[in-house]
């Protein structure tokens, strides 16, 4: 029994959750992943953007310039990766240029502070791998760079913290609302009651709509394919740069990481299936030569992965935050594509302000803590800090993860938060480890060793991503005599 239960723990639905861990509720979060950012904001760009190419007056628009505000504060309190490294949008012809003008008088309305129409020479001053024919660009120096999946993880890991409980692989099959006016939620693990539900299930938002009978609303999937380059490349850039935006979204992106890779990215495809992060051959192709428009140099090589995400396209073209038609106890949280990664402290707020119109004002609690410690890199330190650190706990002297430097000792500390940690990739998210070069080849059985040791979960039922998604069978020995065969 719950006060409030939110679907979704992508960056969203963790946002909420821990905006609303502030106030005296009992609150759950359901996700039918195994892990926070399992789903689409684990696999986006990372960028906050400034807010220069919404739509004035819309909800999309203000949001995003004020979620972009909160980010310096949000990153610090809760100790991820954060750099206002600025946005250019490029312009090679007087039709691009025209684009230019009027994302900045955009931009002016959505109350975007700072922006500036330059000229090609201050373009290539700041930036000598851009591509020479270029005539002007947008400045947008409030534009930023984070790494999604750990500002969802690190939201979500204070939201529990914080007396949040969080249910992964908990996909919601059924709502009904009950003779009390409470909700009952059926998992495909347990069911739950609430007295208020928060839709915050990203491309999967109109399908909970219409579980709780309300089909106001459809969600249409776009997909973003990805490719992301070896640190080798990192520095080809400094901003992020931008071409000008379609009606299918804002282009194709090249922009450093914080981690100090390079990415170039995503197209925009729309698809039928809510689950069809796979990658093509043509998708790839396209993105690399959009790329190359803006950064000729950029290299035919050096890609170490490649992958998609899924961007939740409303009907109603603008973000969907509002109670539902059918009770006002059901708040929509959907429809949030880009920039929903930058909007999204501010949805939280917007939900909170919905929710205490309803319910009235929401008691606060004494002994909330908004600041959240990261899991100590010990690749980010200098070298008494890994003496000091190996002194104190060994584990930080064994590095697991050669291509990424992580060592035993992060891994353990990323198994023992209260946000449950289970899979290879929620390691990954975590620590990095798999992230590098090769992928996991080398560290990943090491990875499964230590989740065994310190879970007590057998090695054959170590997943990469839950679900079905085992890593291996069984042990050779036990596999030859019950017949298999290598």
């Amino acid at each position: 029994m719950y006060d409030i239960i939110v679907i979704g723990a992508g960056v969203v639905g963790a946002s909420i959750a821990r905006e609303l861990a502030r106030y005296k509720l009992n609150i759950a979060v359901l996700e039918a992943g195994s892990d926070a950012a399992a789903g689409s904001s684990g696999a986006n760009s990372g960028i906050v953007h400034a807010g220069y190419d919404c739509k004035p007056g819309t909800l999309m628009a203000r949001l995003n310039v004020q979620g972009n505000a909160m980010y310096d504060r949000i990153c610090k309190e809760l100790d991820v990766p954060f750099r206002r490294n600025g946005s250019l949008v490029l312009a090679f012809n007087d039709e691009d240029v025209f684009q230019l003008e009027r994302l900045m008088v955009q931009g002016v309305k959505n109350g975007v502070a700072d922006l500036r129409l330059l000229p090609a020479n201050e373009v290539l001053e700041m930036e000598p791998s851009i591509n020479p024919g270029v005539v002007a660009a947008l400045w947008a120096p409030t534009g930023g760079i984070t790494s999604p999946y750990e500002l969802t993880i690190a939201m979500a890991e204070n939201a529990a913290d914080n007396g949040v409980e969080f249910y992964f692989e908990h996909r919601v099959e059924s709502i009904e609302r009950k003779e009390n006016d409470k909700f009952r939620i059926i998992t495909s693990r347990r069911d739950f009651v609430a007295s208020c539900v928060i839709n915050a299930a990203g491309v999967n938002g109109d399908v909970i709509s219409k579980m709780a009978g309300d089909d106001s609303f459809i969600i249409h999937p776009r997909k973003g394919e990805y490719c992301l380059y070896d640190r080798k490349w990192g520095n080809m850039v400094s901003r992020t740069v931008f071409q000008p935006p379609s009606n299918m979204g804002k282009g194709v992106l090249v922009t450093p990481t914080v981690d100090g890779n390079l990415l170039i990215g995503p197209n925009a495809v729309d698809t039928e299936k809510r689950d069809d992060d796979c990658t093509s051959a043509e998708g790839l192709a396209f993105i690399y030569s959009k790329a190359l428009e803006s950064v000729p140099s950029l290299p035919g090589d050096g890609v170490i992965t490649v992958f998609a995400g899924l961007r939740a396209i409303a009907d109603e073209g603008d973000f969907i935050v509002r109670p539902s038609g059918v009770s006002e106890k059901i708040i929509h949280a959907a429809g949030i594509c880009s920039p929903g990664l930058t909007a999204a402290p501010a949805i939280a707020r917007e939900v909170n302000a919905i929710l205490t119109g309803i319910c009235g004002p929401l008691e606060l609690k004494k002994d909330f803590n908004p600041i959240r410690k990261g899991i100590k890199r010990f690749r980010d330190m200098d070298w008494e800090e890994r003496m000091q650190i190996v002194k104190e706990d060994p584990k930080y002297g064994r590095i697991v993860c050669r291509c990424e430097t992580v060592t035993e000792g992060e891994i353990v500390q990323a198994l023992r938060t209260k946000l449950p940690v289970n899979t290879t990739d929620a390691i990954k998210r975590r620590t990095r480890a798999g992230m590098g070069r090769c992928q996991g080849g080398f560290c990943t059985p090491r990875i499964m060793e230590i989740i065994e040791r310190e879970l007590g979960i057998p090695m054959e039922y170590i997943t990469k991503k839950g679900g079905s998604s085992r890593i291996v069978l069984g042990r050779i020995k036990d596999f030859l005599e019950e017949g298999g065969e290598l």
